[in-house]
């Protein structure tokens, strides 16, 4: 029978390791991504993404077309067991609770993004961490030009005009730099905007920045973004955020409505659940990739504490959590379970860094390759055509270079576009018989009916059924929210329905906001759990329905 290999996350670590194992095992091995998303992500374009260099569809290929001999389920993961060796999945429209099994698996799930440390900034900064936040950054720069140009007050155009990002290194540079940009090749459009009021300012806690380059590099960076009107304030942090100004570490308040965050990754959640070793909140592995503490569990990328020699102490005795050491990683990584499986010896993971570039935008960059290092023209040059190379697909490749080209020659294109914005509430229409929610499905909201009925079962603690009947004014789906786990009920509409849906964080937000309110569900809560308990029936209002009810399926 052939070996189940079931891989989690789908960044670089994750799909180039099953890119890599479909090339080592061929169709001896039933190989499978589970991903939130069902395409890849190429990080390095979004700067350029944000700034419209490029467009969206360029920082991203779909994963079935990467990988056409791998199966592609996309999924929240929600567990992992390994001592049965099952990962439980919520995936639909229902989220459905689903267990997969595996013989081997491979955790590749990167890392997240926390800013809970500092007060408000998860609240108002924008991250650089997928393809939406390129696109909000760039529609969010694009409004506040608008707003700039026609605003009569002085003080509100002043923090309109300034635009703060939080952290030097890669992603900040390059962020800061493809958004001056933007700026400056959009000032034409608004004639009411002088150059000399736009303040673009980075903050970065260390002594310099890009701290992963020579210090040489990171002075010529530090040097040519500074003549491009860019403030670097070193050796700064940030003590709070809110919606008009950045507070520092040292006191200062800056006036902006434009805060970028590329700072705070952390480890994803799951990785605790896992229940297997750890280390500074990433998952511990031996040199050949094999996770500590488990059978046939292997994990490379962000998420991963690779060692590179066998006693390793210092943090440049690990490898680093760049798109280079994971390629290389994945390459291992098919190699030893290949190996693994046919009972032969594993390899440690051995590899040098080849070196590092950085767009700084203005046509500048930096680069050290092979132990040469260039700055300019000639290293944004050569960072252009390293990840033109590294592009997943020759559609994306010349589509890219196509752009780039044209970009050199045509105005940046300062359209806003609106986007439908996730969460807040909703109303959803039923008809008859469909059924809204089921049992051992995912929480997503918080429901109230508007029109129509909806009979609601939920088993009692005797095994017999309990079934509610709700009409207009009354609500489910609270229980699980306040509390934890799966939905334990089931809910049809029994006529054309109309249910407002609040989102579940929203909800959370709400309830949390407003005690008086958090009090009533707790009360509803408990005697809802009464109920249960004694197997009773609940009281059934007579209903009217409120006039007819639309016909829109869902």
């Amino acid at each position: 029978m052939k070996p189940r290999i079931l891989i989690l996350g789908g960044g670089f670590a994750g799909m180039f390791a099953a890119k890599e194992l479909s090339k080592t095992l061929g169709d001896r091995a039933d190989l499978e991504l589970i991903n939130g998303t069902n395409h890849f992500v190429f990080q390095p374009l979004l700067p350029e993404v944000a700034a419209g260099s490029i467009t969206t569809r360029d920082a991203i290929a779909p994963l079935r077309l990467l990988l056409p001999n791998v199966k592609i389920r996309q999924a929240q993961i929600y567990d992992v067991d390994t001592e049965k060796k099952i990962v439980t999945i919520f995936q639909g429209q229902q989220r459905r609770y689903t267990e997969v099994s595996y013989d081997h698996l491979v955790v590749s799930l990167g890392q997240e993004v926390d800013l809970s440390r500092f007060p408000g900034l998860s609240d108002h900064a924008i991250t650089m961490k997928n393809v939406s936040d390129a696109f909000r950054l760039r529609n969010h720069v694009i409004d506040k030009l608008e707003h700039a140009d026609i605003t009569a007050m002085p003080e509100v155009k002043r923090e309109l005009l300034t635009f703060t990002v939080i952290g030097a290194g890669f992603s900040g540079i390059e962020t800061v730099g493809e958004m001056k940009e933007l700026i400056d090749r959009s000032l034409k459009f608004y004639p009411n905007i002088d150059p000399g009021e736009i303040r673009v300012v980075v903050l970065e806690f260390a002594d310099r920045v890009l701290a992963e380059l020579p210090e040489s590099l990171a002075q010529y960076a530090h040097g040519a973004l500074e003549k491009r009107g860019i403030e670097i304030k070193l050796k700064t942090g940030v003590a709070r955020a809110t919606g008009t100004c950045v507070v520092t570490s040292d006191g200062e308040k800056i006036g902006t409505r434009t805060i970028v965050a590329t700072i705070g990754n952390a480890p994803a959640p799951l990785l605790g659940k896992i229940g297997l070793e750890t280390a500074h909140g990433r998952l511990a592995v031996d040199r050949t990739l094999k996770a500590r503490g488990a059978e046939n569990v292997w994990s490379l990328g962000d998420c991963a504490l690779i060692p590179m020699k066998e006693d390793a102490k210092d943090r440049r005795d690990f490898a680093p959590p760049t798109a280079q050491f994971a390629v290389r990683e994945a390459r291992l990584l098919a190699k030893n379970l290949a190996a693994s499986i046919s009972g032969a010896n594993l390899v440690p993971f051995d590899y040098t860094s080849k070196g590092s570039l950085a767009s700084l935008g203005g046509r500048r960059g930096v680069a050290e390759v092979y132990g040469m290092r260039l700055t300019g023209f000639a290293a944004w040059l050569l960072w252009r055509a390293y990840y033109l190379g590294f592009l997943p697909g020759f559609g994306t490749k010349l589509r890219v270079l196509l752009n780039w080209l044209s970009d050199t020659v045509l105005s940046r294109n300062t359209v806003q576009v609106k986007t439908h914005l996730q969460g807040g509430s909703e109303y959803v229409h039923y008809l008859a018989g469909d059924r809204i929610f089921e049992r051992g499905s995912r929480a997503d909201g918080f429901y109230t009916v508007i029109e129509g009925k909806v009979e609601q079962r939920i088993p009692g603690a005797d095994g017999e059924e309990i079934v509610r009947v709700l009409g207009p004014g009354d609500h489910f789906g609270e229980r699980v929210l306040l509390g934890s786990g799966l939905r334990t009920g089931t809910v049809r509409a029994i006529e054309d329905t109309k249910v407002m849906v609040l989102a579940a964080d929203d909800f959370q937000r709400l309830t949390s906001a407003f005690p008086a309110l958090k009090v009533y569900f707790d009360k509803h809560v408990e005697k809802m759990t009464r109920v249960r308990a004694s197997g009773g029936e609940t009281e059934v209002k007579p209903v009217e329905t409120q006039g007819a009810s639309e016909k829109s399926a869902v």
